[in-house]
This record gives C-alpha cells, structure tokens and sequence, in this order.
C-alpha cells in the first residue's frame, strides 16, 4: 500500500481554487435545451419482472413510479455501470464498446435525474439510487454480475450492496469512487471541508452551464502544466450534464458528504479499486487507499498523474484492467 502524504491536502487546496475561479467567471455561455431520445440499445426482454415496476425494452420504473433508461448490450457475464456525477451512462462509451467486443453483456443505466432518465423531484439520494439500480438487476434477472462504479456510481454500488447483499453479484469495480467518506471530520482529518461542497452547490444554482465547462477542466487534468486539452471531452461532459436535471444534481451533492464505511464493510467479493494519485476532486489518499483497506480482498491500482474522469483520458488502461480482473 502506498502511504504517500501531503496528497490529500495539496489536491483540497487546488479544488477550492478551482472552485473559487469558477465563482468569479464571467464568461456567459449558450444554455442548449437537450432533447433527451431514448437510444436503439440492443436490448432484450427479460423473462423475470421486478415488482417495483414495469421492464420495457429499455427502462424499468422504479417503486416510486420513476423511469430508469438504460443500455443492455450484447451477451455473456454481466457487467454493470453506474456513472459519476454530473454525467450519463454515456460516460460509459469507452468501456461499453470495449466489453461487448471482448464477449460480456454490458449494462450502463441513466440515475434518476440524469440523460434519459425521469427528473423526479424526490428520492435524489443514495438510498434510493441503489434501490433503482436494484431495480434493473432484478428487472433484468442478472446473476454473477460484476458491478462497476465511478465516482458517485461507487457510492452507489457499494450502498446497493450495503441494501441488498451480494446474491447476484460476482465482483465489485470501484473507480475514482467518492467512498468511504470525502467530508472532514473529526475521524477524517483529510477530508475535504463543508465549503467545498458549498461551493458546488452555489456555482449549480449560478451559472451551471459555465460550472460544468470550467469543471470539466479539472475532471480530466486538462489544467496540469503541458496538459493536451481535447475541446470535444469537455463538449461532452457539458452536454450530458446539462441533460441532467439541475434539482437532481444539486440534491446529489450531498451524497458526496455520505459516509460509506459501513457499506464497504458488507462487500465480500472480490473488488478492484482503480484511483489516479492526480485526482483532484475525489483525492486518491482519502478516497481509494482507504477503501482498499476496508474492503475485505480488495486490490488497489494507483494510476500515475491520471485524473478524476480517468475512464476517459486513460481509456485504455482502465479497459485492459477491467477485462483481466473479469477474467481472473
């Protein structure tokens, strides 16, 4: 394990500056209003209704009447992505593409709130996003899955397990995950502070189309010194969270203060946690090295320089080690 210090605060430090320029930019920008379609996913019809709620081709309704879109794609061991904040499934094209070629059957739902989902007004917390993505599992009658989540979609996993155990679940993926517990307190002297999480929620209720294009800068490290800015991923983060509902996101923010600990605690299958030691959202000292030391047959892989949103800027890596930890 390594036990690098003086990455956690460094990383605070550059997020509350980051937040601080965001709140005195300027710069007004187009809101484009989003038409949210429901793509032609190679779905199919399940065999298996959950209760909660009706299974289409390509949504389920969640108990409290909400729809869930999602993408079910290909066939094969089931994998399961659950995406970051403020993004969409199609956070996932990257590694949906990549699995359905290698010969898994690849599952990536839109969180209530966010793409092609329903905006409701209530149930925007993890309880209820880990009962949702419950929803679709059941739905979709999937057994001996593997559950992949990044960032906020960490927290979801790790709560899913937390409600509802382990039964249909093979491995656990946890990716620049916001677990155990980002928030300072007493017991977590590193964390980050309440400002910080202040921060987002009053640049949310600003200007969030300028947020989301100045946030995207640090979600991918395209701030770094000699970073090579690629103008279309930050295009794409700003429209899929401008897709999202802004009630959602803001509500979302507080998931972030969660503690995940005890839900860590109950994961009892193999788990894989990938972090970036240049995270400087969800800061890997906090984040992924103390997971890897709550979660029972956990091994952790620190990502030299890469970023929060690394699914995307190292593409690649994080492919070849989802595809051996599935294999292995």
């Amino acid at each position: 394990m390594d036990n690098s210090t003086g990455i956690a605060s460094s990383n605070r430090r550059q997020l509350l500056a980051a937040g601080a320029g965001v709140a005195a930019a300027a710069i007004a920008a187009p809101v484009m209003t989003m038409a949210a379609t429901a793509g032609g996913a190679n779905t199919r019809n399940a065999s298996h209704q959950q209760h909660q709620g009706v299974h289409t081709m390509d949504t389920v309704t969640a108990k409290d009447g909400t729809r869930i879109f999602f993408k079910d794609w290909g066939s094969g061991k089931p994998v399961v992505l659950s995406h970051g904040w403020p993004l969409d499934a199609d956070a996932w094209d990257a590694q949906m593409l990549f699995l359905v070629h290698k010969g898994y059957r690849v599952i990536a739902h839109d969180r209530r709130g966010s793409g092609r989902s329903g905006q409701s007004s209530r149930g925007n917390d993890v309880d209820t996003y880990a009962d949702d993505l419950a929803t679709v599992i059941n739905a979709l009658d999937l057994k001996e899955a593997t559950l992949v989540g990044h960032s906020m979609g960490g927290g979801e996993v790790a709560r899913y397990i937390g409600r509802h155990g382990s039964s249909r679940v093979a491995k656990t993926v946890l990716i620049s995950a916001v677990v155990p517990l980002m928030i300072k307190t007493e017991s977590n002297p590193d964390g980050l502070p309440t400002s910080v999480f202040d921060g987002i929620r009053e640049n949310l209720t600003g200007n969030r189309s300028v947020f989301y294009k100045n946030l995207a800068m640090a979600f991918y490290g395209f701030n770094r010194p000699n970073a090579k800015v690629e103008q279309g991923t930050i295009d794409e983060f700003w429209r899929e969270g401008m897709a999202g509902s802004i009630l959602g996101q803001y509500d979302c923010v507080q998931q972030f203060e969660v503690d995940y600990t005890a839900d860590l605690k109950k994961i009892d299958v193999p788990t894989l946690v990938l972090h970036g030691d240049d995270d400087q959202l969800v800061p890997v000292n906090i984040a992924g090295r103390m997971t890897a030391r709550i979660v029972k047959n956990a091994t952790l892989k620190v990502y030299p320089g890469a970023p929060h949103g690394m699914c995307t800027t190292h593409a690649d890596q994080v492919n070849a080690d989802l595809l051996a930890f599935l294999q292995s």
